[in-house]
């Protein structure tokens, strides 16, 4: 890897095109070349913050393959910068590039309390799973300062509403008050997201995450409050982490999960471009080979969109994948089962408090 070309603390290395752009940005030689003699930058390489106002902020998930019916986002984009995740694209709809735009302009839904709110005391909803967050990870840095996660889980608390959160951070141990108060009831279920053992391939992968050591510590706390805990092994690339799935599942089962998940890497729409030009950089020795097998597991594609087969992958690298997962489920997790979480208390509590009669 050539240190001086890689951009460190970010996932993608470039802003790629927007498709539903006419017109194409691009920074040429000779304007780097006058930054350069100017004694300027480019480019600072720093995070906005960008509130939008949605009227609506939970989701109807109509995808049959994905394990959830309803998601919500309170936040768009995601300073984490995992370079191969799945969300990049919706970045387009807003009028940003998949690549650094995604990383560096977060847009933030202040309002998604009171339009939560205003959904669950709704007449005509009956409470399903909404899950935190379907497309953006709800903890990433931005709920540091705005706590927009925190006070829906209020809500959810509230209303006794079920709710699963897909998180890579360790943040969610400063709301354990509010989640063991929904544990109680059997009202949650927190899905921690474990790509790798190594810290290294962390960093290259995953910029601005948690470390390694204290997710699987969030693990362990939150299976210690009897908080029912699912370990999201996803996802696994051919080259790059596919040979850790036994020993993380076996780690995630130690620390107390209760299940694990796990899905073959698929690089739709623009991430392909950026997945590429991100192994390129920070992996050069390997590169060609991990295209080529992740390929492989999509009949000779970056990407395969058939549902049901998408996040399995086919062919030989595949099946060892999904073998060696049959295995580990063998080995650490017998016995062992995730909770249903309870739909059933939430009717009581549609003005927010218990009925009486």
């Amino acid at each position: 890897m050539n240190p001086e070309k890689f951009l460190k603390g970010r996932g993608a290395q470039k802003n790629v095109h927007n498709r539903f752009d006419r017109h194409v940005y691009e920074i040429r030689d000779d304007f780097l070349e006058f930054c350069r003699i100017e004694g300027e930058t480019c480019d600072n390489n720093k995070t906005q913050y960008i509130p939008i106002f949605p009227k609506t902020i939970v989701n109807k998930v109509t995808s049959p393959d994905v394990g959830m019916s309803y998601s919500m986002n309170p936040y768009q984009g995601c300073e984490h910068g995992c370079v191969y995740c799945y969300a990049r694209n919706a970045h387009e709809f807003w009028g940003y590039s998949a690549g650094l735009d995604f990383e560096r302009k977060i847009l933030i839904k202040k309002q998604a309390p009171i339009l939560l709110e205003q959904k669950l005391k709704s007449k005509r909803w009956h409470a399903a799973t909404i899950v935190l967050s379907g497309n953006t990870d709800c903890y990433q840095p931005a709920e540091k300062k705005y706590e927009i996660t925190r006070r829906c889980l209020e809500i959810f608390l509230k209303y006794r509403h079920p709710v699963g959160i897909i998180t890579k951070n360790a943040l969610v141990l400063r709301d354990l008050d509010i989640v063991k108060e929904l544990a109680k009831q059997q009202l949650i279920g927190v899905n921690v997201s474990i790509t790798s053992l190594s810290e290294k391939t962390r960093r290259l992968l995953e910029p601005r995450t948690t470390t390694i050591k204290k997710r699987f510590e969030t693990v362990k706390v939150l299976a210690a409050n009897d908080v029912p805990v699912n370990v999201m092994l996803a996802p696994m690339i051919p080259g790059i982490n596919s040979h850790e799935l036994l020993p993380l599942a076996k780690r995630a089962s130690e620390e107390g999960a209760l299940s694990f998940g796990f899905t073959v890497v698929r690089l739709n729409g623009a991430i392909g471009q950026i997945f590429k030009d991100w192994i390129e950089q920070a992996m050069p020795d390997r590169a060609e080979k991990v295209l080529h097998q992740i390929q492989e597991c999509h009949g000779g594609s970056l990407n395969d969109s058939r549902f049901g087969i998408r996040s399995r992958g086919e062919g030989k690298i595949a099946t060892q994948i999904h073998d060696m997962a049959k295995l580990a489920k063998q080995k650490y997790f017998t016995g062992k089962n995730f909770p249903k979480l309870r739909t059933d208390l939430h009717a009581a509590h549609k003005d927010g408090q218990m009925r009486l009669f």
